[in-house]
């Protein structure tokens, strides 16, 4: 059993489903990282919605020159030298000039905004500050919702979802607490293709697979 709820918890579990595809988007990106950014001897690194644990196993914040930047509604902790942190909202990045970054990353923090509209403002915001760009999100039409680990919720009525999440423990064998449910559903608002292909209009678009199917799309300017 602590097999099978290390295997369905969160992606901040080592053990997890969730940890295994991020590490594996994480090699993804830093052979783009290095190619494009490598040689340069300053780096500047804005990270929107990350945390110190993300950077824990990359080559990144090592590298000479590198300064990461998390930004979050609240103040992060960092234990790495080359990792600060500052609050601030993803949709409104006014402290910050147009292309005061090499670099902007964010990863599974664009689908929690509630609204297109706030997606939109993101996206511009990222745009506008960033010189090249790095923007994950679940997919909206992999089988498998990537919050809750249930197959089809997103297609489910909230109010379902909701009596599922905090009634059974078929969401990662546990029984969510009703607030962070009600939280989640919301506020979460997955993309799909076409949509993220209009919020970043001059990226590539990565699409990582699971099982032969489309599991997150990466809308990024590196390589």
């Amino acid at each position: 059993m602590q097999y099978l709820y290390e295997l369905f918890s969160s992606s901040d579990n080592p053990n997890s489903l969730g940890a295994k595809f991020r590490a594996k988007r994480l090699a993804t990106f830093e052979k783009l990282f290095f190619e494009t950014l490598g040689n340069q001897t300053q780096i500047r690194i804005l990270d929107v919605g990350g945390t110190d644990y993300f950077w824990k196993n990359s080559l990144v914040p090592n590298h000479p020159g590198v300064t990461i930047t998390l930004l979050n509604l609240h103040l992060e902790e960092s234990s790495h030298p080359n990792i600060l942190a500052q609050q601030g909202d993803a949709t409104d990045l006014r402290n910050f000039e147009k292309d005061s970054f090499d670099l902007v990353f964010s990863n599974s923090v664009i689908e929690h905004l509630y609204t297109l509209e706030y997606q939109q403002k993101m996206a511009a915001e990222i745009q506008r500050v960033g010189k090249h760009y790095f923007i994950q999100t679940p997919y909206k039409y992999f089988p498998i919702e990537a919050h809750y680990a249930l197959p089809f919720a997103q297609f489910l009525p909230k109010s379902l979802v909701y009596s599922i999440l905090t009634k059974t423990r078929l969401s990662r064998l546990k029984r969510w607490e009703p607030k962070a449910a009600q939280q989640y559903l919301d506020e979460i608002r997955l993309l799909d293709k076409i949509e993220m292909g209009e919020l970043f209009p001059a990226a590539k678009i990565l699409e990582e697979k699971a099982w032969g199917l489309t599991k997150s799309l990466t809308a990024h300017t590196l390589g």
